[in-house]
């Protein structure tokens, strides 16, 4: 049986040569760089909707646009 998800867990994340936080909430995820504090989040109810591909996409074309 599944333990219920009722505080934040946080773990560290290394990819590539670089550190990140993961913190899990019942509200969502965040994942930050070590040591930062912006980060991405999301919430569970936007991954479920399929949110989490559309806030990529725009993002992705944020970046084309800028850089």
């Amino acid at each position: 049986m599944p333990t219920r998800l009722d505080k934040t867990i946080r773990r560290e994340l290394e990819l590539g040569e670089k550190l990140y936080t993961v913190t899990i909430t019942p509200e969502g995820v965040k994942i930050t760089p070590k040591g930062g504090r912006r980060g991405h989040e999301i919430t569970w109810e936007e991954l479920l909707r399929g949110d989490a591909d559309l806030r990529r996409d725009l993002n992705i074309s944020l970046d084309a646009y800028r850089g």
